[in-house]
């Protein structure tokens, strides 16, 4: 190794060969020292070191250099004389970007040819102090409490050196060289240290007092070689935070304040309390509190959050004429607790007089709303309710009955007794659920005249007094005793409610009936009326007793008019000729259907020949046809069709009726007085009549049987065998009888002109008779 060329150079000689023995064979490399160069160096290019081969070659030798530095990145910062094999720094270099270099270098021929392996040389760049170091920020904030001890820790700052941390250029030493206080000038003396190797920073004496000072700004030093080297400079900002030392204070510590009676929810006044700790903070905030002179509650304290005042309001009404003035005693604290360090005074307190003011007040119910229960059959006069109302004044009241929309209520208009005028009626419109509402109204005297009013609320009681009747007072039962079928259902209703109504008791209480009947229960409200033997077809009258479970419980006696009948198979009650027809004895009932349709098919055969017969005779002259008029409507249309068919030896009437239905007919007759039918049960509709008799005479005996079928089980009709009575419409009509239209009396003692002034309906049956 040579040194540099104004210092004794030495050469490198790494590729020295060793022999023994007469043989020679290549030694392993020497291992070369590091290359030690400073950096900065201003003496470029500066020759570093000489290596050579000790070999000798009988011809030229070329040195190469080649790694980082030389032909790598960074480029160009070394370089080798190929042929004296001094290597150079071309620039000068820093450490901070390159610490060392690793090169290889190589002994080679003019052709090339390597004639040594390479050798690697390491170059390392040494540290000069040239980096101040450097804070981590400009200005570091911190804080601490007041009153705080000495050696209290507050906050760290830190720095870094860029330079070599081996070496005392990146030994670091801090320092405090300037402090200020926030407001200036209210502290002089030092009041923080800090670590020289650490950076941390501590309170170093007493006084800190966020009353007295805010806060405080350092100005911070570091400096490198162990604080004799390059130096950095920072601020440090310390803020003294408020500890609750202070408790807040009324003042002043006497208030006098009025409050208007009868009223909620409105303020009568502040009070103030003062706080020397940090406003905004759980410290400075107070909380009030009402500690004597309010046992009702009718006064309440809370705190505005903007200025920390007192807000006193009245949230229960004030009453003059019971209490005229109150003292209240209040006491005052912060939101958070005090602070240890803080005296240890009482807690404040200061003393309200609140003044209570009269006014002229409305009458008061004992109770809203008034309510009362009362039976629903009240004798009239009786008082229902007083002493309901009163004044705080001390007024006279009138009362008066607003709402009583059955008038069923009196009110006494100075005592105020409220008295039933009448019974009650629970089934009334306007009671609903058993509840009447009424409305009452109570005005005092004095000047202005206020009034309230109430409602009044009458629930009534349900009395059992309406008797339960029965239903239905007739029908029919089969007169075989041991049909199941057998029996008349009875139910009963009663106006009163529940539980004055059902269930009801059914009874017999006639003891010869109770021999031949028997009522069971088959509900609550049903039972089943039943022969106990079997008994003759007729008319019995039973009489029943049914009560209800009101109490005391009311019962009506009502007589039940029971028919007794044969009865079919299904159970139904027969006809007599249902019965007739329906034994073996005698004809069958297809047989006298046949009977009773050649005779009506006889007698509608003899209709039409006389008919035929007077139509030819009245208007052969004139040309015209039969029934020929001026109105082009069938006759048939106006046929009034009656349904009322008698029973028995009138059937033979009944089919001669029905027969001529099949002809026009004009017979004009009266609605019979129609007897009930016992054999059916009340109120079923009828049957479907037929309408038309059939123009094929062949099905004339269908239309008589579907006749006859339909009045059979015609619950509205008479029963067979009853004759049919027609009533009256007057005496002396105008129209006189129509019975002369089927006369077979003469034409010419008939004047039927009249009937042209009926109109054309008429007109028909003028020109029928005319005697021309």
């Amino acid at each position: 190794l040579a040194g540099r060329e104004d210092l004794n150079p030495v050469v490198l000689y790494p590729w020295r060969q060793r022999s023994s023995g007469g043989l020679s064979r290549v030694k392993r490399d020497w291992i070369i020292p590091p290359i030690r160069v400073l950096e900065n160096s201003k003496q470029v290019p500066e020759n570093l070191v000489q290596i050579k081969s000790d070999k000798i070659f009988t011809g030229e030798v070329i040195y190469k250099l080649e790694g980082p530095g030389v032909d790598q990145d960074p480029k160009d910062l070394f370089e080798i004389d190929d042929k004296t094999g001094w290597i150079r720094s071309m620039i000068p270099l820093d450490r901070e970007k390159n610490r060392s270099f690793t090169l290889k270098a190589f002994a080679l021929s003019p052709s090339g040819e390597r004639l040594e392996n390479p050798s690697t040389i390491e170059i390392v760049v040494l540290d000069q102090n040239d980096n101040r170091p450097n804070f981590s920020q400009k200005e570091f904030a911190g804080s601490v409490s007041e009153f705080s001890v000495p050696g209290t820790s507050v906050m760290s700052v830190t720095a870094t050196d860029a330079d070599d941390p081996t070496t005392d250029n990146a030994i670091l030493s801090y320092s405090i060289i300037g402090q200020e206080s926030i407001p200036p000038l209210r502290i002089n003396k030092t009041m923080f240290g800090i670590n020289n190797e650490t950076g941390a920073i501590y309170t170093r004496d007493v006084g800190l007092d966020w009353e007295v000072v805010k806060g405080f700004r350092l100005t911070l030093q570091v400096a490198d070689m162990s604080g004799m080297g390059l130096i950095s400079l920072a601020n440090a900002v310390i803020h003294v935070t408020d500890i609750n030392n202070n408790p807040p204070r009324f003042a002043p510590d006497l208030y006098t304040m009025s409050a208007v009676e009868n009223k909620v929810d409105f303020v009568i006044g502040w009070v103030n309390a003062t706080d020397n700790d940090e406003p905004g903070t759980g410290n400075w905030e107070t909380k009030y509190t009402i500690a004597k002179g309010n046992p009702s509650r009718n006064f309440v304290i809370r705190t505005d959050p903007v200025t920390n005042e007192g807000i006193l309001s009245v949230v229960k009404a004030l009453d003059y004429e019971t209490q005229e003035v109150y003292t209240l005693t209040l006491t005052v604290e912060n939101v958070n607790p005090l602070s240890i360090k803080a005296p240890k005074d009482p807690v404040s307190s200061a003393t309200v007089v609140v003044t209570v003011v009269n006014e002229n007040e409305a009458p008061r119910f004992n109770k809203d709303p008034i309510e009362i229960v009362v039976l629903e059959s009240v004798d009239p006069g009786t008082v229902l309710a007083s002493n309901i109302a009163y004044d705080p004044d001390n007024a006279k009241l009138k009362y008066d009955i607003l709402r009583d929309p059955e008038g069923w209520l009196i009110i006494n208009h100075e005592t105020g007794e409220i008295i039933a005028r009448k019974p009650f009626n629970v089934r009334s419109p306007h009671v609903k659920n058993n509840i009447y509402n009424a409305v009452i109204r109570v005005t005092d005297t004095d000047a202005g005249g206020i009034s309230t009013t109430a409602s009044l609320v009458i629930t009534l009681r349900e009395t059992n007094d309406f008797f339960p009747q029965l239903f239905p007072r007739m029908g029919t039962v089969c007169s075989e005793s041991g049909r199941e079928t057998s029996g008349l259902f009875l139910s009963a209703v009663d106006e009163d409610l529940p539980p004055h109504a059902e269930p009801f008791t059914f009874q017999l209480q006639d003891i010869n009936v109770s021999a031949n009947w028997t009522i069971i229960q088959v509900n609550e409200t049903h039972a089943v009326l039943r022969p106990l033997v079997e008994l003759e077809t007729g008319e019995y009258a039973v009489t029943v007793l049914v009560t209800d479970s009101g109490t005391p419980s009311l019962g009506a006696y009502a007589q039940v008019n029971v028919t007794v009948c044969l009865c079919g198979k299904d159970g139904e009650c027969k006809t007599e000729a249902a019965a007739i027809f329906g034994t073996r004895v005698g004809v069958s009932f297809i047989a006298v259907l046949v009977i009773m349709a050649s005779i009506a098919l006889l007698l509608l055969l003899l209709l039409l020949a006389v008919a035929v017969g007077n139509c030819r005779r009245h208007h052969m002259k004139k040309g015209e046809g039969l029934l020929v008029g001026e109105s082009d409507e069938d006759i048939r249309d106006n046929v009034l069709n009656y349904d009322e068919q008698g029973g028995g030896e009138e059937d033979e009437v009944r089919q001669h009726n029905m027969l001529q239905l099949a002809e026009p007919s004009y017979l004009v007759t009266s609605s019979p007085l129609q007897p009930l039918r016992k054999d059916y049960p009340d109120n079923l509709p009828s049957p479907s009549y037929p309408r038309k008799p059939p123009a094929d005479p062949t099905d004339i005996e269908d239309f008589i049987n579907d006749g006859l079928e339909a009045a059979d089980h015609d619950p509205n009709v008479p029963p067979y065998d009853t004759a049919l009575i027609y009533d009256y419409e007057s005496d002396g009509s105008l129209a006189g009888s129509l019975s002369s239209i089927a006369s077979a009396s003469s034409d010419g003692d008939q004047d039927y002109d009249y009937l042209n002034d009926w109109g054309p309906r008429f007109k028909k049956l003028a020109n029928m008779y005319d005697p021309r």
